[in-house]
């Protein structure tokens, strides 16, 4: 009896789930040459590292990423006292996506995210530097995923402009 039920259940099962469709696209990237020293080095071992290992990754693909990072920071005061500057970073990730064989742009977005931390007045301390270091590579880290998200769901087909 229980054999019949889970024989029922597992047919029902595998009905269901040939009769869905996925969203995500199942092409492959390849990531292009990308500048800005550090900062291009990072972002380029993460596109090539997520894609990798989503099973989209392809140096040979017809599908370039193209992607330019910046970041920028500013000191803000948060209370009347004085006593709590920090320090916000900005980054901005812009990244398109062209098709080599028809030579268009398929994919073209700009993404950007910030952080802060505690900032001591000196810029001796390693302390600044340290957490400069490791915002930048978070908000990098954060940015990728959220391109390659976005990028998996859509439709890859040129631009008109």
């Amino acid at each position: 009896m229980y054999k019949i039920r889970l024989l029922i259940l597992l047919l029902i099962s595998t009905l269901t789930l040939s009769c869905t469709t996925s969203t995500k696209n199942n092409s492959k990237f390849s990531v292009s040459y990308i500048g800005g020293g550090y900062d291009g080095l990072l972002l380029k071992n993460y596109l090539i590292g997520y894609l990798s290992s989503i099973g989209s990754y392809d140096e040979r693909s017809i599908y370039t990423i193209n992607a330019n990072i910046s970041h920028s920071s500013n000191v803000f005061i948060t209370n009347i006292d004085n006593t709590s500057d920090r320090e916000k970073v900005n980054t901005t990730l812009q990244a398109s996506l062209s098709n080599k064989v028809l030579e268009c742009v398929v994919f073209n977005e700009n993404y950007s995210t910030s952080q802060f931390y505690i900032y001591a007045p000196s810029d001796k301390f390693l302390s600044n530097q340290a957490a400069f270091t490791k915002i930048t590579k978070d908000n990098t880290e954060a940015l990728v995923k959220i391109f390659i998200n976005k990028l998996r769901r859509s439709k890859l087909k040129c631009n008109d402009s």
